[in-house]
Protein backbone atom coordinates (compact mmCIF):
# COMPACT_ATOMS: atom_id res chain seq x y z
CA UNK A 1 0.00 0.00 0.00
CA UNK A 2 1.45 3.42 -0.94
CA UNK A 3 2.31 5.86 1.80
CA UNK A 4 0.00 8.85 1.75
CA UNK A 5 1.01 12.36 2.94
CA UNK A 6 0.92 12.74 6.70
CA UNK A 7 -1.38 15.75 6.43
CA UNK A 8 -3.53 16.84 3.52
CA UNK A 9 -4.35 20.54 3.27
CA UNK A 10 -7.29 21.87 1.30
CA UNK A 11 -6.32 24.18 -1.57
CA UNK A 12 -6.96 27.92 -1.17
CA UNK A 13 -9.86 29.60 -2.98
CA UNK A 14 -9.43 30.11 -6.71
CA UNK A 15 -11.34 32.08 -9.34
CA UNK A 16 -12.19 31.46 -13.00
CA UNK A 17 -14.06 33.49 -15.62
CA UNK A 18 -16.23 31.24 -17.76
CA UNK A 19 -19.02 31.79 -20.30
CA UNK A 20 -19.90 35.28 -19.08
CA UNK A 21 -19.80 34.32 -15.40
CA UNK A 22 -17.35 34.92 -12.59
CA UNK A 23 -16.78 31.89 -10.36
CA UNK A 24 -14.82 31.54 -7.13
CA UNK A 25 -14.31 28.09 -5.63
CA UNK A 26 -13.90 27.35 -1.91
CA UNK A 27 -12.43 23.86 -1.27
CA UNK A 28 -11.63 24.50 2.41
CA UNK A 29 -14.32 24.40 5.07
CA UNK A 30 -13.01 27.38 7.01
CA UNK A 31 -13.02 29.48 3.83
CA UNK A 32 -16.55 28.32 2.96
CA UNK A 33 -17.95 29.37 6.32
CA UNK A 34 -16.13 32.70 6.30
CA UNK A 35 -17.43 33.49 2.81
CA UNK A 36 -20.97 32.40 3.64
CA UNK A 37 -21.08 34.70 6.66
CA UNK A 38 -19.50 37.56 4.69
CA UNK A 39 -22.11 37.25 1.97
CA UNK A 40 -24.92 37.30 4.53
CA UNK A 41 -23.37 40.39 6.13
CA UNK A 42 -23.21 42.08 2.72
CA UNK A 43 -26.91 41.64 1.91
CA UNK A 44 -28.82 44.89 1.34
CA UNK A 45 -32.17 43.75 -0.05
CA UNK A 46 -32.75 39.99 0.03
CA UNK A 47 -31.39 36.63 1.15
CA UNK A 48 -32.68 33.35 -0.24
CA UNK A 49 -31.24 30.27 1.47
CA UNK A 50 -31.94 26.58 1.07
CA UNK A 51 -30.12 23.68 2.79
CA UNK A 52 -30.69 19.97 3.25
CA UNK A 53 -29.02 19.91 6.68
CA UNK A 54 -29.11 22.88 9.06
CA UNK A 55 -27.77 21.96 12.48
CA UNK A 56 -28.15 23.69 15.83
CA UNK A 57 -24.40 23.69 16.54
CA UNK A 58 -22.06 26.68 16.53
CA UNK A 59 -22.06 26.87 12.72
CA UNK A 60 -25.84 26.91 12.55
CA UNK A 61 -26.09 29.48 15.34
CA UNK A 62 -23.58 31.75 13.56
CA UNK A 63 -25.64 31.63 10.37
CA UNK A 64 -28.87 32.32 12.28
CA UNK A 65 -27.23 35.32 13.94
CA UNK A 66 -26.15 36.67 10.54
CA UNK A 67 -29.69 36.21 9.17
CA UNK A 68 -31.17 38.04 12.15
CA UNK A 69 -28.68 40.88 11.75
CA UNK A 70 -29.63 41.16 8.09
CA UNK A 71 -33.32 41.23 8.95
CA UNK A 72 -32.64 44.01 11.45
CA UNK A 73 -31.08 45.98 8.57
CA UNK A 74 -34.35 45.59 6.65
CA UNK A 75 -33.27 42.70 4.42
CA UNK A 76 -35.98 40.27 3.27
CA UNK A 77 -34.87 36.82 4.48
CA UNK A 78 -36.14 33.45 3.27
CA UNK A 79 -34.89 30.07 4.56
CA UNK A 80 -35.96 26.58 3.45
CA UNK A 81 -34.65 23.50 5.22
CA UNK A 82 -35.42 19.84 4.60
CA UNK A 83 -37.24 18.32 7.55
CA UNK A 84 -35.61 14.91 7.06
CA UNK A 85 -32.05 16.19 6.65
CA UNK A 86 -32.41 18.71 9.46
CA UNK A 87 -34.42 16.59 11.87
CA UNK A 88 -31.79 17.07 14.57
CA UNK A 89 -32.20 20.85 14.60
CA UNK A 90 -34.37 22.09 17.49
CA UNK A 91 -37.43 24.21 16.67
CA UNK A 92 -36.11 26.83 19.07
CA UNK A 93 -33.20 27.44 16.71
CA UNK A 94 -35.51 28.91 14.07
CA UNK A 95 -38.07 30.58 16.36
CA UNK A 96 -36.18 33.92 16.39
CA UNK A 97 -36.32 34.01 12.57
CA UNK A 98 -40.10 33.69 12.61
CA UNK A 99 -40.35 36.29 15.37
CA UNK A 100 -38.23 38.72 13.33
CA UNK A 101 -40.46 38.38 10.27
CA UNK A 102 -38.25 36.09 8.20
CA UNK A 103 -39.89 33.59 5.83
CA UNK A 104 -38.97 30.17 7.19
CA UNK A 105 -40.38 26.80 6.14
CA UNK A 106 -39.59 23.07 6.10
CA UNK A 107 -39.67 21.06 2.91
CA UNK A 108 -41.99 18.01 3.16
CA UNK A 109 -43.13 18.57 6.75
CA UNK A 110 -45.91 15.95 6.69
CA UNK A 111 -46.01 12.19 6.26
CA UNK A 112 -47.35 10.96 2.95
CA UNK A 113 -46.09 10.51 -0.60
CA UNK A 114 -44.48 13.96 -0.63
CA UNK A 115 -42.34 12.95 2.36
CA UNK A 116 -40.40 10.58 0.09
CA UNK A 117 -38.84 13.57 -1.70
CA UNK A 118 -35.75 15.13 -0.15
CA UNK A 119 -34.89 18.75 -0.88
CA UNK A 120 -31.18 18.03 -1.25
CA UNK A 121 -30.36 21.43 -2.78
CA UNK A 122 -27.84 23.82 -1.25
CA UNK A 123 -28.18 27.44 -2.30
CA UNK A 124 -27.70 30.99 -1.06
CA UNK A 125 -28.62 34.00 -3.22
CA UNK A 126 -27.80 37.52 -2.07
CA UNK A 127 -29.65 40.55 -3.49
CA UNK A 128 -30.47 38.55 -6.65
CA UNK A 129 -26.90 39.25 -7.85
CA UNK A 130 -24.55 36.66 -6.34
CA UNK A 131 -25.09 33.00 -5.49
CA UNK A 132 -23.26 30.38 -3.45
CA UNK A 133 -23.92 26.70 -4.11
CA UNK A 134 -22.27 23.29 -3.98
CA UNK A 135 -22.45 20.20 -1.81
CA UNK A 136 -21.99 21.61 1.69
CA UNK A 137 -24.57 21.91 4.47
CA UNK A 138 -24.80 24.17 7.53
CA UNK A 139 -23.23 21.96 10.16
CA UNK A 140 -19.92 22.05 12.00
CA UNK A 141 -18.35 19.08 10.19
CA UNK A 142 -18.79 20.74 6.79
CA UNK A 143 -16.46 23.54 7.88
CA UNK A 144 -13.85 21.52 9.77
CA UNK A 145 -10.40 20.84 8.22
CA UNK A 146 -9.29 17.36 7.09
CA UNK A 147 -7.13 16.89 10.18
CA UNK A 148 -10.36 16.96 12.24
CA UNK A 149 -12.12 14.61 9.79
CA UNK A 150 -14.36 17.37 8.49
CA UNK A 151 -16.25 16.85 5.26
CA UNK A 152 -14.10 17.52 2.21
CA UNK A 153 -16.42 19.54 -0.02
CA UNK A 154 -16.59 22.33 -2.58
CA UNK A 155 -18.61 25.54 -2.82
CA UNK A 156 -18.76 27.90 -5.78
CA UNK A 157 -19.72 31.56 -5.67
CA UNK A 158 -20.92 32.96 -8.96
CA UNK A 159 -22.21 36.10 -10.59
CA UNK A 160 -23.71 36.33 -14.04
CA UNK A 161 -26.96 35.66 -15.91
CA UNK A 162 -27.64 32.24 -14.34
CA UNK A 163 -28.25 33.89 -10.94
CA UNK A 164 -31.62 35.09 -12.24
CA UNK A 165 -32.52 31.48 -13.04
CA UNK A 166 -31.52 30.42 -9.52
CA UNK A 167 -33.80 33.12 -8.07
CA UNK A 168 -36.70 32.01 -10.26
CA UNK A 169 -36.29 28.33 -9.29
CA UNK A 170 -35.91 29.13 -5.58
CA UNK A 171 -39.16 31.10 -5.60
CA UNK A 172 -41.02 28.18 -7.22
CA UNK A 173 -39.68 25.75 -4.60
CA UNK A 174 -40.54 28.11 -1.77
CA UNK A 175 -44.11 28.52 -3.04
CA UNK A 176 -44.57 24.73 -3.22
CA UNK A 177 -42.99 24.20 0.20
CA UNK A 178 -45.15 26.80 1.92
CA UNK A 179 -48.35 25.33 0.48
CA UNK A 180 -50.07 22.78 2.70
CA UNK A 181 -51.57 21.34 -0.49
CA UNK A 182 -48.24 20.91 -2.27
CA UNK A 183 -48.37 17.49 -3.90
CA UNK A 184 -45.97 15.03 -5.50
CA UNK A 185 -47.47 15.63 -8.95
CA UNK A 186 -47.03 19.38 -8.60
CA UNK A 187 -43.31 19.20 -7.82
CA UNK A 188 -42.86 16.72 -10.68
CA UNK A 189 -44.54 19.20 -13.03
CA UNK A 190 -42.24 21.99 -11.84
CA UNK A 191 -39.15 19.91 -12.56
CA UNK A 192 -40.42 18.70 -15.94
CA UNK A 193 -41.47 22.18 -17.04
CA UNK A 194 -38.21 23.86 -16.12
CA UNK A 195 -36.34 25.31 -19.10
CA UNK A 196 -32.56 25.21 -18.52
CA UNK A 197 -31.86 27.29 -21.64
CA UNK A 198 -29.60 26.57 -24.61
CA UNK A 199 -26.46 28.50 -23.72
CA UNK A 200 -23.15 27.29 -22.29
CA UNK A 201 -24.41 27.75 -18.71
CA UNK A 202 -27.50 25.76 -17.75
CA UNK A 203 -29.34 25.31 -14.48
CA UNK A 204 -30.31 21.62 -14.44
CA UNK A 205 -32.65 20.09 -11.90
CA UNK A 206 -33.13 16.74 -10.27
CA UNK A 207 -36.48 15.53 -9.06
CA UNK A 208 -39.04 12.72 -8.95
CA UNK A 209 -39.61 12.33 -12.68
CA UNK A 210 -40.03 9.09 -14.61
CA UNK A 211 -36.64 7.54 -15.35
CA UNK A 212 -33.58 9.73 -15.05
CA UNK A 213 -34.09 13.25 -13.72
CA UNK A 214 -33.31 16.20 -16.05
CA UNK A 215 -29.78 16.72 -14.71
CA UNK A 216 -29.06 13.00 -14.96
CA UNK A 217 -30.37 12.87 -18.54
CA UNK A 218 -28.01 15.69 -19.47
CA UNK A 219 -24.94 13.95 -18.07
CA UNK A 220 -26.13 10.64 -19.53
CA UNK A 221 -26.29 12.21 -23.01
CA UNK A 222 -22.84 13.73 -22.57
CA UNK A 223 -21.46 10.34 -21.57
CA UNK A 224 -22.53 8.85 -24.92
CA UNK A 225 -20.06 10.94 -26.93
CA UNK A 226 -17.57 11.74 -24.17
CA UNK A 227 -13.89 10.91 -24.46
CA UNK A 228 -12.52 12.24 -21.19
CA UNK A 229 -14.10 12.01 -17.76
CA UNK A 230 -12.86 13.27 -14.39
CA UNK A 231 -15.04 12.94 -11.31
CA UNK A 232 -14.86 13.53 -7.57
CA UNK A 233 -17.95 12.00 -6.05
CA UNK A 234 -19.03 11.43 -2.46
CA UNK A 235 -21.62 8.74 -3.24
CA UNK A 236 -21.18 6.68 -6.40
CA UNK A 237 -23.69 3.96 -7.29
CA UNK A 238 -25.13 4.82 -10.73
CA UNK A 239 -27.62 2.89 -12.81
CA UNK A 240 -26.27 0.13 -15.04
CA UNK A 241 -26.74 2.22 -18.19
CA UNK A 242 -24.65 5.08 -16.83
CA UNK A 243 -22.00 2.69 -15.57
CA UNK A 244 -21.73 1.16 -19.04
CA UNK A 245 -21.27 4.61 -20.61
CA UNK A 246 -18.50 5.45 -18.15
CA UNK A 247 -16.87 2.15 -19.06
CA UNK A 248 -16.99 3.02 -22.77
CA UNK A 249 -15.23 6.32 -22.13
CA UNK A 250 -12.60 4.50 -20.08
CA UNK A 251 -12.06 2.03 -22.93
CA UNK A 252 -11.71 4.60 -25.71
CA UNK A 253 -10.43 7.65 -23.83
CA UNK A 254 -9.51 8.57 -20.26
CA UNK A 255 -11.44 8.20 -17.00
CA UNK A 256 -10.32 9.28 -13.52
CA UNK A 257 -12.64 8.73 -10.57
CA UNK A 258 -11.88 10.01 -7.06
CA UNK A 259 -14.27 8.32 -4.65
CA UNK A 260 -14.67 8.04 -0.89
CA UNK A 261 -12.54 5.95 1.43
CA UNK A 262 -14.32 7.53 4.44
CA UNK A 263 -17.96 8.48 4.86
CA UNK A 264 -20.79 8.68 7.37
CA UNK A 265 -22.43 5.68 5.72
CA UNK A 266 -20.30 2.59 5.20
CA UNK A 267 -22.95 1.02 2.96
CA UNK A 268 -22.35 3.69 0.32
CA UNK A 269 -18.64 2.82 0.16
CA UNK A 270 -19.48 -0.86 -0.17
CA UNK A 271 -21.92 -0.09 -2.99
CA UNK A 272 -19.26 1.87 -4.88
CA UNK A 273 -16.63 -0.83 -4.46
CA UNK A 274 -19.00 -3.40 -5.89
CA UNK A 275 -18.78 -1.49 -9.20
CA UNK A 276 -15.00 -1.11 -9.38
CA UNK A 277 -14.29 -4.42 -11.13
CA UNK A 278 -16.12 -3.64 -14.37
CA UNK A 279 -14.69 -0.14 -14.55
CA UNK A 280 -11.11 -1.23 -13.86
CA UNK A 281 -11.42 -3.96 -16.48
CA UNK A 282 -12.29 -1.30 -19.08
CA UNK A 283 -9.34 0.89 -18.16
CA UNK A 284 -10.82 3.37 -15.71
CA UNK A 285 -8.48 4.66 -13.03
CA UNK A 286 -9.98 4.88 -9.55
CA UNK A 287 -8.66 6.50 -6.40
CA UNK A 288 -10.11 6.60 -2.90
CA UNK A 289 -9.63 9.88 -1.07
CA UNK A 290 -8.23 9.01 2.36
CA UNK A 291 -7.57 12.09 4.55
CA UNK A 292 -11.18 12.62 5.69
CA UNK A 293 -14.83 12.13 4.76
CA UNK A 294 -15.51 13.01 1.12
CA UNK A 295 -18.57 15.07 0.20
CA UNK A 296 -17.55 16.79 -3.05
CA UNK A 297 -19.78 16.48 -6.14
CA UNK A 298 -17.84 17.41 -9.30
CA UNK A 299 -17.94 16.02 -12.85
CA UNK A 300 -15.71 17.20 -15.71
CA UNK A 301 -16.78 15.62 -18.98
CA UNK A 302 -14.86 16.81 -22.05
CA UNK A 303 -15.41 20.60 -21.93
CA UNK A 304 -18.46 20.49 -19.64
CA UNK A 305 -18.30 20.94 -15.87
CA UNK A 306 -21.14 19.78 -13.59
CA UNK A 307 -21.31 21.46 -10.17
CA UNK A 308 -23.96 21.35 -7.49
CA UNK A 309 -25.75 19.24 -4.90
CA UNK A 310 -26.21 15.95 -6.74
CA UNK A 311 -24.40 12.72 -5.94
CA UNK A 312 -24.00 10.03 -8.59
CA UNK A 313 -26.28 7.60 -6.77
CA UNK A 314 -29.82 6.31 -7.15
CA UNK A 315 -31.48 8.95 -4.99
CA UNK A 316 -29.83 11.93 -6.66
CA UNK A 317 -30.35 10.45 -10.12
CA UNK A 318 -34.04 9.64 -9.70
CA UNK A 319 -35.73 11.09 -6.60
CA UNK A 320 -34.18 14.03 -4.78
CA UNK A 321 -34.67 17.66 -5.67
CA UNK A 322 -31.18 18.60 -6.87
CA UNK A 323 -29.56 21.71 -8.27
CA UNK A 324 -26.74 21.25 -10.81
CA UNK A 325 -24.96 23.83 -12.96
CA UNK A 326 -23.63 22.62 -16.31
CA UNK A 327 -20.98 25.02 -17.60
CA UNK A 328 -19.41 24.35 -20.99
CA UNK A 329 -16.07 26.13 -21.07
CA UNK A 330 -12.73 24.58 -22.03
CA UNK A 331 -10.59 26.72 -19.73
CA UNK A 332 -12.85 26.00 -16.74
CA UNK A 333 -12.79 22.28 -17.53
CA UNK A 334 -9.00 22.25 -17.61
CA UNK A 335 -8.80 24.17 -14.33
CA UNK A 336 -11.18 21.75 -12.65
CA UNK A 337 -9.18 18.77 -14.00
CA UNK A 338 -6.17 20.33 -12.32
CA UNK A 339 -8.23 20.50 -9.13
CA UNK A 340 -9.10 16.81 -9.45
CA UNK A 341 -5.41 16.04 -9.92
CA UNK A 342 -4.57 17.79 -6.65
CA UNK A 343 -6.42 15.00 -4.83
CA UNK A 344 -4.44 12.12 -6.26
CA UNK A 345 -1.33 12.36 -4.03
CA UNK A 346 -3.61 12.15 -0.98
CA UNK A 347 -5.58 9.21 -2.37
CA UNK A 348 -4.95 5.51 -2.79
CA UNK A 349 -5.18 4.21 -6.33
CA UNK A 350 -7.31 1.10 -6.59
CA UNK A 351 -5.57 -1.32 -8.93
CA UNK A 352 -7.11 -4.53 -10.21
CA UNK A 353 -4.91 -6.71 -7.94
CA UNK A 354 -5.82 -4.60 -4.90
CA UNK A 355 -9.50 -4.76 -5.79
CA UNK A 356 -9.35 -8.55 -6.18
CA UNK A 357 -7.70 -8.94 -2.78
CA UNK A 358 -10.35 -6.75 -1.18
CA UNK A 359 -13.30 -8.55 -2.70
CA UNK A 360 -12.29 -12.13 -1.87
CA UNK A 361 -14.99 -13.39 0.46
CA UNK A 362 -16.78 -10.03 0.53
CA UNK A 363 -19.16 -10.31 -2.45
CA UNK A 364 -22.21 -10.97 -0.30
CA UNK A 365 -21.44 -8.07 1.99
CA UNK A 366 -20.95 -5.73 -0.96
CA UNK A 367 -24.27 -6.74 -2.50
CA UNK A 368 -25.99 -6.13 0.81
CA UNK A 369 -24.39 -2.68 0.89
CA UNK A 370 -25.66 -1.92 -2.60
CA UNK A 371 -29.18 -2.96 -1.67
CA UNK A 372 -29.02 -0.75 1.43
CA UNK A 373 -27.88 2.21 -0.64
CA UNK A 374 -30.79 2.15 -3.05
CA UNK A 375 -33.43 2.04 -0.34
CA UNK A 376 -35.34 5.33 -0.44
CA UNK A 377 -34.74 6.17 3.21
CA UNK A 378 -30.96 5.70 3.24
CA UNK A 379 -29.73 9.23 4.11
CA UNK A 380 -26.89 10.67 2.06
CA UNK A 381 -25.91 14.26 2.59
Amino acid sequence: MPQLPAEYRDPPPFSVSAAGHELTFYPAGEDRLARLLALLDSAERSIRMCFYIFAGDEAGRAVIAALLAARKRGVEVSLIIDSFGSNGAPDALFAPLRAAGCRYCCFSPKWGVRYLIRNHQKLVVIDERVALTGGFNVERDYFRPPRDNGWHDLAVELTGPVVASLVRWYDLVEKWTRSSKGQWKAIRRLVRAWNPGNGPVKLLLGGPTRGLSPWARAVSDDLIEGRRLDMIMAYFSPAVRLLARIGRIAKKGETRLVLAAKSDNGATIGASRLLYGKLLKRGARIWEFSPCKLHTKLIVLDDAVYLGSANFDMRSLYINLELVLRIEDRALAERMREFVGQHLPASQEITRPLHRRRTVGCAGSARSSLNACIEFDTPTA
